[in-house]
């Protein structure tokens, strides 16, 4: 069963015939078995024009998606941390451009070369830190070798040991020269537990997910009767993950460990740790759009929609976009063969989750799916993207 409930502000003609092309889009990515399940919300000016929740929660079971479904964030906890950074920041307990040897005396990688880097705050919010992922590397690689955790997979290694095994592994180049999508977010993670002296879902709390009310959001799963299953892409139907799961990516792959969300000793992972709800997301991303809804004051909720990254080149999301903080900004929407508007900013996670906020249209649009990688790159993506444009 779906569960469809339109805003006030989709009685008018543009907003019907966009609902109906968001249906078509969900109805093709569920009949095409390209998802299991998804919860598609919509806001325009603060006003929820379209919100569905559609196939499978957990297909085995016949359990069908509810709007309150749960999901293991992935990445959608990036943006979230980085909130909780800047938080810091703006109650000067955090400096953007001061070295991190200060929360963090002992994360001193160094370049192949071994010369000393500085890296900053803001390079590690801008992915541009000198990090990389271990999927970027082959299978044999230095982040593999090292076991580095990057917050989806069944590592129960303590965050400060992980911070000291990313510290072996030389820096893939110059801080501040190249943007790479990384691990830096789980750095930030270990920083604000050492300028807050509380632990990371202490602090995120704090600063951001209760004054916002985020009550289904945290890193353990709050009502685990609401969690979605999780799939992965495959060549006929996605299939259930296992426990763990490999998935091609990059140039290795990525391990998902669904089990993570339900281990309450797993360690926070500031990248990637966090399970929650669409609405939840939501009510955050129009916090940030609408000057940071409390929790930042509106100039440092502007800067995380503002390109802090200049003419580097994104090679995760390709050409016509930059980064700001917590996410990617639209610089060029011809390059970027998007019909978004200029100042986009949007994001994703692994386990099958986009979105984006369109500020020229006052427009956020979340798309959750328990199928990953096609709820966050794929097909399905684009038409729902497509449709809130038609």
């Amino acid at each position: 069963m779906n569960t469809l409930n339109i805003g006030e502000a989709s009685d008018s003609p543009i907003w019907i015939r966009r609902g109906r092309a968001l249906d078509c889009a969900i109805d093709l990515a569920l009949e095409e078995q390209r998802i299991v399940g998804a919860v598609v919300l919509v806001s325009l000016q603060g006003t929820s024009v379209y919100q569905r929740a559609a196939g499978l929660a957990d297909r085995e079971a016949g359990r069908p998606f509810q709007p309150d479904a749960l999901f293991r964030y992935s990445s959608l906890t990036k943006p979230i941390v980085t909130a909780a950074a800047l938080a810091l920041v703006a109650e000067r307990k955090l400096d953007l451009y001061e070295p991190v040897t200060r929360w963090l005396p002992q994360f001193r990688p160094r370049l192949p070369n071994g010369a000393e880097a500085t890296i900053t705050l803001h390079q590690l919010l801008t992915h541009t830190a000198g990090l990389t992922y271990p999927f970027w590397e082959p299978a044999d690689g230095p982040y593999h070798r090292a076991g580095i955790d990057i917050g989806i997979d069944a590592s129960d290694v303590p965050t400060l040991e992980n911070m000291g095994r990313l510290a072996t592994v030389p820096l893939s180049f110059v801080p501040g020269e190249i943007w790479r999508y990384s691990v830096a977010l789980d750095v930030v993670g270990a920083i604000i537990e050492r300028a807050c002296g509380e632990t990371l879902p202490q602090a995120v709390a704090r600063l951001v997910t209760s004054p916002l009310k985020m009550n289904d959001t945290a890193f353990e799963v709050v009502d685990q009767a609401r969690l979605a299953v999780p799939y992965a892409d495959a060549k006929a139907v996605p299939v259930r993950m296992g426990e763990p799961h490999d998935l091609p990516f990059g140039a290795s792959y990525l391990r998902f460990s669904p089990g993570r969300a339900l281990n309450s000793n797993a360690p926070p992972s500031g990248g990637a740790g966090m399970i929650g709800s669409a609405p939840d997301l939501l009510r955050f991303l129009e916090a940030i759009r609408n000057g940071g809804g409390g929790i930042l004051p509106p100039d440092m909720a502007a800067q995380m929609l503002r390109n802090q990254t200049g003419s580097l080149p994104l090679d995760a999301i390709g050409p016509g976009w930059s980064f700001g903080y917590g996410g990617a900004v639209l610089v060029d929407a011809a390059a970027a063969q998007t019909p978004q508007s200029a100042g986009t900013w949007c994001w994703g996670g692994v386990y099958g989750h986009s979105w984006f906020i369109d500020p020229a249209q006052a427009m956020t649009v979340i798309i959750a799916t328990n199928t990953g990688v096609e709820g966050m790159m794929g097909k399905f993506t684009i038409d729902v993207r497509d449709a809130v444009y038609v």
